[in-house]
């Protein structure tokens, strides 16, 4: 640990992040190494291992072991345990392994014990072996091994490598381990990406071999590759499995702290602005690379650089790396300007291996410099005499935060001027203080003009004006106001004339002073007229002095060349003396100078060099004349060897006349003209080294900025003198003409600098390298050369594409808009301006059309293309670019053009939609749906559109209401573009805030009026609807049962008491907003009675039952019939209360909230379940159940809550009456009659309905006194009738009290009736009737519908546990009817079980049912999966009446029925065994008043009596029912256990009671006729009815009354046959049947009875027969002589059959009544009219037929009903010319079957069912008349015409007299109403069956035979024998509630009916 402490301690030390890696890498393989060599001596040692307490190696391994010697190891075991433990060996089974004998080991605690093994092997091979231990706990097993040695290698399983990015490499190492002692060769066989370092080697023995896995993926993609390591001489196999990752990682580039962009497009990316740096300092900043993957990435930094010395201002040190995952890099950037005023671009490229992905950073950066101003541009020291001096103070100021370095140009020491700190550094924003000292040393006047140069910015000057005057001279005083109107006349040329001069030219006129003071030429008095005449209103203006460049000043003064601005007045002929190396002081010689006077007058010259100066001029003043030189020499005096010296001489020349302030004009005032000379010299010896010049020089090297074609440039360079002493320099430019260096020569004192001041004007386009020596300290070796690159630069732009641009399809009229690229090249900024024609810029655009662009960078241009029309288009703009004029650039220089080809398409689009309508469904109100919106291009260009959203509201509502209501429909965008052939999906919410129908139309625009043309244009067309419904969730009742107490009441009764109507209305309504407060249920309550938000309220009314009887429950099925789920509850009142703590209790509870706890503790009312999530088009079954268990009226309100729905208060009402108490439950004390019509002439009956709550029958009477009263104030007219005031009512029934209500008056009736019951409580009901007037309603009385008085659903839906057999329908609606009419309806009864047979039998509770309801069959067996049909038929009475009718279907299981029959005969056998035995005992002598056994009556009578006795003793303090549950209940009563030693009698088998409910109107048939005459030929009329009054037979007061025929003894007999007895008597009638058909003689005498004569019977005995037959004798006799003569043929022998038939006939006698013939002798006349009737009619009847018979609902399958056509009839009379005869006949015929009787029965035309009657009698005249033509055509003559028209007439006369006859028998008619009615009844069952196919066309589809029908097993009422006391049970409440569907694919889901 010490070395790796030490290691860690020199690897900080040395801050190598490298080392430090791969110290960790070290310091992680120590361990690794050390964990492989452990293991690998666990696996030579072995493993141990436990076992049962005993440590002992698993195995024993022989390993380098030779044939046949024998070696030795030694088994150690161990005991761990702290017990002693025993145990015994077997020894190996094979000879090779041997150990000791087996015998017991015993081993303490912690001891061990030895056990040698010895292998001796033979051969060259593997042997195994074992030794099994046992002991008590258990044995276990070592293995033996002898092993040879073998070649293995050990490497993992699986290696997963690291996630990697595309085009990066993950490397993982493992150790391959040798497990033999032999050398391995191994080599490995990997796929790609995969690589293994190294594939291939040789791995010593127990050695350990690295291995390095390394992942190059190239693709983004999850590998799983497998390795296969090879190794040992048979090249043995193993595999390894590797998996790894690729992801596809991209950079993204931002700077610091900012968002990362992504694209890869200069000009469109991150920028990094470096803002303003100053010049020649250095800027860092950073740029961010992020890596959002999850793997790393490896990155380059791409720079384009300009070739060198170009270098670009920003560097970037870094040039790779990498980013790791989900992180980010920092990079510095560095920015270093070097010419003041220029903006800098460049591009960073971050690139990822093989340019996977590229990321650009632009950077921008300006560079500013020093601004440096004088505080004085002048300053004028005024008058001093001489010898005085005068100072003044100045500022030099940088307002810039770039410091810099000034100097003045001018030697302090040589001139009369003297500046404190001629040089020095000016720091950021400062200001430094000059003193500046005037000593003048002549009485003249002194101005001289002073550069100070300063670094990086152009120099300053500042004008030092100044006068000295003496006592003898006093020249005028020279202010600074001479200076500028000198400039100006300078620039005039009036400076070259002396000041008297001027004058005298100003006297005479020759000048003119202006108004500024200055002077101007007077012209000549012609050029005055001639330039009048010419510009007469532009006069010229006087020239004046120009704005020049301080630079350009500074170096263009004739001194560094020969170009000035302005010509000299007086010249020097050398500015620069050098007197080179002076030896010998003494000898110096002087340099000569000459001087020159351009003037037109005397110029005075005075050197002001001071006294003792070691340059000196001679002579030191002189006068030069008008344009003459004079000629000077310079002295050097020397006063020490080997220095430097060097100096600048000043003089001043001035015109002489102004030497006296008396001869001078101040007009014409001209200030003097400073001159300087620059001397240099030294004094070094030879074999004296000159001083070492101690300066820097700022760069060596100097790029010049870019300038344009004969532009200049200006540098400045800074030389520090850094030493002691003065430097002298001198620039040689001899050899560049291009470059200029100012000042060329000088000196630079100690610790101060020289600002050199370069202009370049370059004339080569390439880069031009400038080579200047600097010569320093006269000296050749010190020498320095400088090098200056310099170029023209000409503007340069590349454009992107190679000059194209291309515009994609666009839409005619709209604007598609594209990005263009340009780059500028070149150096310097440019100017660029886009030039397009007329003709194209109207479809061609760009932005901007003009900028600047800097040097190296790239400018995104955004072009617009406006098609006009739909084609191509080729287009030619034009770009211009020129130079930026600036300081470096004077001139703009040449413009150059480039061209752009753009070339694009002009077409047309339209937008659709990809759904017309979107049908959003049921939105939640107050809830927020979305969806989507897709619009469609199928174009070929982008189109831009606008979104246009029209709300439309509809249902019941207020338009002006609604109009009002914000758009529900919110879109994000109303506005975009949709690229070419492509779909954009929009999504929208939509919020209804309204249950009504929204419907949102949405439209586009295109955004531009040019998109289509006018005729094509669809804007404003709907794209597209979309349709929502705001809903509530809302439910409704769907069903209702009920069970237990009060499974008697019918459907519509329950639905009446529960109010379902009104409830199902309230829940259909929309929430008020109080209801809308707590939309969830919410416990929100401090009292135990929650204040309730809703204003509506329904009673459900559980009805009365006795005490303990059966709870009475009823099922509510709800249903959500809406598209949104339902979340229902049903809150207590504690379920709204919020739970108080303790001491919030008041403890003071009223009468109200008492009664309620007593409710709630007790559970009296519940609901299961109370609460539940309804989902769209589901169906729930809600059980509701009061127990009877306290005498009283229960009441307690229940919230039913729907969540964001509605709240409805449901008040729960239940009573419970004494068993011994008389009590009728009024289901309304304000009774409503139907609404009557006031012209009725005979009102109909209505029924009020009460029903026998109790546990006794109740007999009421009800008082008539005030309906008594009622009539007297009606004019003595009965408004209210009862036609049943008084009778009796059994427990649990309901009696039907029969009411006439007959108005007077279209008004409103109202009576109290009184009902009073015998021993119980009275009652005072309301009964109120309306009349309304037909007349004046008219259409709009709806009150003849008698479906709209009853809302309870026709067909179940809440299933019941148990129920075995279903209804198709629990409700028949015979709708408006006739009186005297006949309705039946085909009900089908299913037995939905799979296992157990059922039997069925219907009852009706009244007497009144019995009369006009009949149910065909009444009883019957259905086995499992069968069904059965059952005929209710209607038989209305002779008044009209309202009919609410039930019936009741008793069900048992015929299993259930079995076992209750064996319980009771075996407990009746017990009984009687009981009664005849008896025991005697001792005990019975010592308690005799106890008989030994009791009988179970016995038992019963006792305890009733004792129970009694209780419940008197307890009644006789009455005082509030205890909260606890009490004793004698119920569920106590029917958990009652038995008495020990006591064998109940079995209880009877409860039935399932199903309701059949039958409503119905009748009329009378006036007013049917009035009233619906489009229904009266549906309806068939007994005619029986009408005379014979119906069957009273029932009495009043039966329990239950069988509907349905009677049953004989016989039918009842068959019925209780069991099948062995039906099988047996089967087969007897068959035996019989068969003898009878093989009966001989049986055949014969059936043949002689078809042949005898019809009987005569006296009672059918008519004149008419009497007539007919007189007839019928003579046409005999006269067809018997015929048929003598005629020959029998095959022809004719039908109609000798037909002749026959006329026998058969029936005869009509006076009473109307008609004689069956008998049924043993059935001749073919029966079988010939049973053949008649299955004929068909043709197609009109056919129709007419199916047209009555679909309006009753039986389908068109009537249609094959047989009838005769009349037409053939008509034929027939024709022929015989009787048509006359047959109308006044036909007249007379009333109609049967499906006609309708009118008023006159007689006078009514034939039906179609009266010709099927004339088609069946019409046969045997047919027949007649067929075999008498037969006969006249054989002979002719034997027959007169006479006795032929009398034959004729006679057969014609009989034969209309017998069908007329036939149609008016009521029986006849009733008859073929029967074959009708039965017809379409198979019709209907063979349909259920599945054998037919009902269509909706006229047609029936006949299908193959059914393998099994359905049978209807008879069977006995006594097969059921319990009483019906017994069986008037209820369905206990164990019973659960499940769903049955109905799945019978045969069975129709409508209810089936026929008339």
């Amino acid at each position: 640990m010490k070395q790796m402490f030490s290691h860690f301690r020199a690897v900080l030390a040395t801050s190598d992040y490298w080392a430090l890696c791969l110290c960790f890498l070290k310091l992680w393989n120590v361990p690794h190494l050390a964990s492989s060599e452990i293991s690998r001596r666990k696996k030579s040692k072995g493993i141990k291992s436990n076992f049962f307490g005993i440590e002992v190696l698993d195995h024993l391994e022989w390993l380098n072991w030779d044939p046949g010697i024998e070696s030795t190891k030694h088994l150690i075991l161990k005991n761990v345990q702290f017990k002693t433990q025993k145990l015994k060996y077997r020894p190996p089974s094979t000879e090779f392994f041997t150990a000791l004998f087996p015998q017991s080991v015993v081993m303490g605690a912690g001891t061990s014990y030895s056990l040698p093994v010895t292998f001796c092997g033979l051969e060259k091979k593997d042997y195994e072996d074992h030794i099994v231990f046992e002991m008590k706990s258990g044995t276990f097993t070592i293995q033996l091994r002898a092993a040879l040695p073998s070649h293995d290698v050990e490497i993992p399983d699986w290696l997963c490598m690291p996630p990697c990015g595309v085009y990066e490499k993950s490397e993982v190492t493992f150790y391959m381990h040798n497990n033999s002692q032999l050398h391995t060769r191994f080599h490995f066989e990997v796929p790609s990406p995969f690589v293994l370092v190294p594939s291939n080697g040789i791995l010593p023995p127990w050695d350990d071999y690295k291995i390095k896995v390394q992942f190059k993926p190239e693709t983004p993609n999850i590998f799983d590759a497998i390795a296969i390591c090879k190794f040992g001489d048979d090249e043995s196999e193993k595999y390894l499995k590797l998996e790894a990752t690729a992801k596809y990682p991209h950079l993204l580039v931002s700077t610091l702290n900012e968002e990362s962009q992504t694209s890869s497009q200069e000009d469109t990316q991150s920028i990094l602005n470096f803002g303003h740096v100053a010049v020649g300092s250095t800027v860092m900043k950073f740029m961010e690379i992020h890596n959002f993957s999850v793997v790393s990435s490896s990155f380059q930094i791409m720079h384009n650089q300009p070739p060198a010395p170009l270098n670009s201002e920003f560097v970037c040190e870094v040039r790779e790396g990498t980013v790791q995952a989900s992180s980010s890099y920092q990079i510095p950037i560095m920015f270093t300007p070097q010419t003041v005023g220029t903006q800098s671009v460049d591009y960073f490229h971050v690139v990822r291996p093989n340019n996977s992905s590229t990321s650009v950073l632009k950077t921008i950066g300006s560079c500013k410099g020093p601004v440096v101003s004088l505080g004085h541009l002048k300053l004028n020291f005024g008058c001093v005499f001489l010898g005085e001096t005068v100072t003044y103070a100045t500022e030099i100021s940088n307002t810039s935060d770039v410091p810099t370095f000034y100097q003045f140009e001018i030697d302090c020491r040589q001139s009369v001027f003297v500046i404190d700190r001629p040089c020095g550094v000016l720091g950021g924003e400062s200001t430094e203080r000059l003193r500046v000292t005037f000593r003048p040393s002549h009485a003249i006047n002194y101005y001289r003009r002073v550069a100070c140069l300063i670094h990086h910015q152009d120099p300053l000057f500042l004008d030092l004006i100044g006068t000295c005057h003496t006592d003898q001279l006093t020249p005028a005083i020279l202010k600074p106001r001479h200076i500028e109107l000198y400039h100006t006349n300078m620039v005039r040329g009036l400076t070259f004339y002396p000041p008297d001069i001027l004058s005298m030219m100003l006297q005479e006129g020759k000048l003119q002073l202006l108004a500024d003071g200055t002077l101007i030429l007077a012209p000549d008095q012609c050029c005055v007229i001639a330039e009048k005449s010419d510009n007469e209103d532009y006069p010229t203006a006087p020239v004046l002095f120009p704005n020049i460049p301080s630079v350009v000043e500074y170096f263009d003064d004739g001194i560094q060349n020969d170009v000035t601005m302005f010509p000299p007045h007086v010249s020097v002929s050398e500015r620069k003396l050098d007197f080179g190396k002076c030896l010998e002081l003494s000898q110096i010689n002087p340099l000569p100078l000459s001087m020159m006077n351009h003037t037109k007058g005397k110029v005075t010259v005075l050197w002001t060099s001071p006294p003792g100066s070691i340059f000196t001029v001679v002579p030191q003043t002189i006068d030069i004349p008008p344009l003459k030189s004079m000629a000077f020499r310079i002295y050097f005096t020397p006063d020490k060897l080997n220095m430097l010296y060097a100096a600048e001489l000043e003089c001043f020349a001035y015109y002489k006349v102004i030497r006296d302030y008396r001869l001078v004009d101040d007009r014409t005032f001209c200030p003097p003209w400073s001159i300087t000379v620059s001397v240099q010299a030294n004094t070094f010896q030879p074999g004296h080294e000159h001083f070492i010049p101690k300066c820097v020089l700022e760069s060596l090297e100097v790029v010049l900025p870019a300038v344009n074609e004969k532009g200049t440039i200006y540098k400045t360079l800074l030389l520090k003198n850094t030493g002691n002493m003065v430097i002298t320099f001198s620039v040689d430019t001899q050899h560049e003409s291009t470059i200029r260096i100012k000042p060329d020569v000088g000196f630079v004192l100690p610790q101060t600098h020289q600002i050199l001041t370069v202009r370049g004007t370059p004339q080569n386009e390439s880069l031009t390298k400038h080579t200047v020596l600097l010569h320093l300290n006269a000296s050749e070796k010190f020498n320095q050369e400088i090098r200056l690159y310099s170029m023209v630069e000409k503007p340069q732009i590349i454009l992107d594409g190679n000059g194209y641009l291309y515009f994609k399809p666009t839409c005619v009229g709209s604007l598609s808009e594209r990005s263009y690229l340009i780059k500028n090249v070149s150096r310097m900024p440019l100017y660029f301006q886009w030039k397009i024609s007329t003709a194209n810029s109207r479809v061609l655009s760009v932005e901007p059309t003009f900028g600047i662009i800097q040097a190296n960078e790239a400018l995104t241009q955004t072009w617009s293309f406006y098609p006009q029309e739909q084609r191509k288009y080729f287009l030619k703009p034009y770009i211009f670019i020129w130079g930026v004029k600036g300081p470096h650039c004077p001139d703009i220089g040449k413009k150059i053009r480039l061209t752009l080809r753009v070339i694009a398409e002009g077409s047309k689009g339209r937008i659709t939609a990809e759904k017309d309508q979107i049908h959003l469904g049921d939105i939640l109100i107050g809830n927020i749906k979305s969806d989507d919106l897709v619009l469609v291009n199928n174009g070929p260009c982008s189109l831009s559109f606008e979104l246009n959203v029209k709300q439309d509201i509809t249902g019941l509502c207020d338009p002006d209401e609604v109009v009002k209501d914000p758009m529900a429909f919110k879109v994000k965008y109303h506005h975009g573009t949709i690229p070419a052939r492509s779909k954009v999906c929009f999504r929208f919410t939509v919020r209804p805030v309204r249950r009504l129908h929204y419907t949102w139309t949405i439209s586009s625009k295109i955004l531009s009026a040019k998109a289509l043309e006018p005729d094509e244009s669809e804007e404003g067309k709907p794209l597209c609807r979309v349709i929502a419904d705001g809903v509530y969730p809302m439910i409704f009742i769907s069903d209702a049962r009920c069970l237990g107490s009060i499974s008697g009441i019918s459907k519509q009764q329950l639905w009446r008491l529960f109010s379902l109507d009104t409830l199902n209305e309230y829940l259909q309504r929309d929430p008020t907003e109080s209801e809308l407060l707590y939309q969830v249920p919410t416990r929100h309550s401090m009292s135990r009675r929650p204040s309730v938000s809703t204003p509506v309220m329904v009673d459900f009314n559980f009805g009365a039952a006795p005490i303990c009887a059966d709870p009475s429950i009823v099922l509510l099925m709800i249903e959500n019939k809406e598209m949104t789920p339902a979340d229902w509850a049903f809150l207590f009142p504690k379920d709204q209360q919020l739970d108080l703590e303790y001491w919030a209790e008041t403890g003071e509870f009223n009468p109200t909230e008492l009664h309620e706890m007593r409710i709630d503790d007790n559970r009296l009312f519940t609901v299961e379940p109370k609460s539940g999530c309804l989902l769209p088009g589901k169906r729930e079954t809600i059980q509701l159940t009061y127990r009877h268990e306290y005498i009283g009226t229960d009441r307690i309100p229940i919230l039913l809550k729907l969540s964001h729905g509605r709240e409805i208060l449901l008040n729960f009402i239940g009573i419970t009456v004494p068993k011994d108490r008389c009590y009728i439950h009024f289901l309304v004390t304000h009774h409503k009659f139907a609404p009557v019509c006031i012209s009725t002439s005979n009102p109909p009956k209505q029924i009020y309905e009460l029903y026998n709550g109790g546990s006794v029958r109740v007999i009421y009477d009800i008082q008539l006194d005030s309906v008594k009263d009622a009539k007297e104030q009606n004019y003595n007219h009965p408004i209210f009738q009862c036609l049943n005031p008084r009778g009796e009512i059994q427990p649990g029934m309901t009696a039907y009290v029969e009411w006439i209500f007959s108005p007077l008056e279209a008004r409103s009736y109202s009576v109290n009736v009184p009902i009073h019951i015998l021993n119980g409580d009275s009652a005072l009901v309301t009964f109120t009737g309306i009349g309304y007037d037909a007349r004046v309603l008219g259409s709009s009385a709806t009150f003849n519908d008698p479906s709209s008085y009853f809302g309870a659903p026709p067909i179940q839906r809440a299933p019941v546990l148990g129920q075995l057999m279903f209804l198709s329908e629990e409700r028949i609606s015979f709708g408006n009817v006739p009186v005297f009419t006949k309705s039946s309806r085909m009900i089908f009864l299913y037995n939905v079980s799979e296992t157990e047979d059922i039997s069925f039998k219907w009852y009706a509770m009244s007497v009144h049912i019995t009369e006009v309801l009949n149910v065909s069959p009444v009883c019957g067996v259905l086995h499992p999966g069968d069904s059965t049909h059952c005929i209710v038929t209607l038989r209305t009475h002779k008044n009209p009446c309202f009919y609410d009718l039930d019936l009741t279907c008793e069900v048992y299981s015929k299993q259930q029925v079995t076992q209750y029959q064996k319980e009771l005969q075996d407990w009746e056998k017990e009984k009687e065994r009981q009664e005849v035995e008896f025991t005697i005992t001792e005990r019975g002598l010592q308690d005799s008043q106890q008989p030994v056994f009791q009988r179970q009556c016995c038992k019963d009578m006792d305890r009733i009596y004792r129970k009694s006795q209780r419940e008197a003793s307890i009644m006789k303090y009455k005082t509030l029912p205890p909260i606890k549950e009490p004793k004698e209940t119920w569920e106590s009563q029917h958990s009652e256990k038995p008495t020990p030693g006591t064998w109940l009698k079995p209880t009877p088998v409860k039935p399932f009671l199903l309701h059949l409910g039958v409503t119905a109107r009748s009329h009378s048939m006036e007013e049917y006729h009035k009233n619906f005459p489009a229904e009266v030929y549906k309806h068939y009329i007994l005619r029986n009815l009408v005379s014979e009054p119906l069957s009273s037979s029932s009495q009043p007061g039966c329990k239950e009354k069988t509907c349905g025929k009677s049953e004989n003894n016989s039918a009842d007999c068959l019925l209780s046959a069991s099948k062995e007895d039906w099988k047996l008597v089967t087969d007897i009638i068959t035996a019989v049947l068969r003898c009878l058909q093989e009966d001989s003689h049986f055949q014969r005498v059936l043949v002689e009875g078809t042949a005898e004569p019809i009987p005569y019977y006296r009672q059918f005995w008519s004149e008419e027969g009497e007539e007919l037959a007189l007839k019928s004798n003579e046409l005999a006799k006269a067809q018997d002589a015929d048929a003598s003569q005629v020959q029998e043929s095959d022809n004719i022998q039908p109609i000798e059959i037909k002749k026959e038939q006329i026998s058969s006939i029936p005869v009509v006698s006076d009473a109307g009544g008609v004689q069956e013939p008998d049924n043993t002798q059935t001749t073919d006349a029966d079988r010939e009219l049973t053949l008649t009737v299955t004929k068909h009619r043709d197609s009109g009847q056919d129709q007419d037929a199916d047209n009555s018979q679909r309006n009753e609902g039986e389908g068109e399958e009537a249609s094959t009903v047989a009838d005769s056509s009349d037409n053939d009839l008509s034929q027939e009379l024709e022929n015989a010319q009787q048509t006359e005869t047959e109308d006044e006949l036909a007249s007379n015929i009333p109609r049967s079957s499906d006609g309708v009787q009118g008023q006159e029965l007689d006078d009514v035309q034939p039906t179609e069912a009266e010709e099927d009657v004339n088609s069946m009698t019409s046969a045997i005249p047919d027949a007649n008349q067929s075999l008498e033509q037969a006969g006249y055509e054989t002979e002719e003559d034997w027959l007169t015409e006479e006795m032929q028209a009398s034959l004729s007439a006679i057969r014609m006369e009989e034969q209309l007299a017998r069908r007329q006859n036939l149609k008016r028998i009521p029986e006849f008619c009733d008859f073929l109403e029967s074959i009708l009615e039965n017809t379409l009844q198979n019709i209907l069952i063979e349909a259920s069956r599945g054998e037919v196919v009902l269509t909706a066309r006229p047609r029936v589809i006949s299908l193959p035979p059914v393998t099994s029908r359905t049978t209807l097993e008879p069977f006995s009422i006594q097969d059921i024998s319990p009483s019906k006391e017994e069986l008037d049970r209820s369905i206990p409440t164990s019973e659960r509630f499940a769903e049955v569907e109905l799945s019978n694919p045969g069975s129709p889901e409508a209810p089936l009916s026929s008339d």
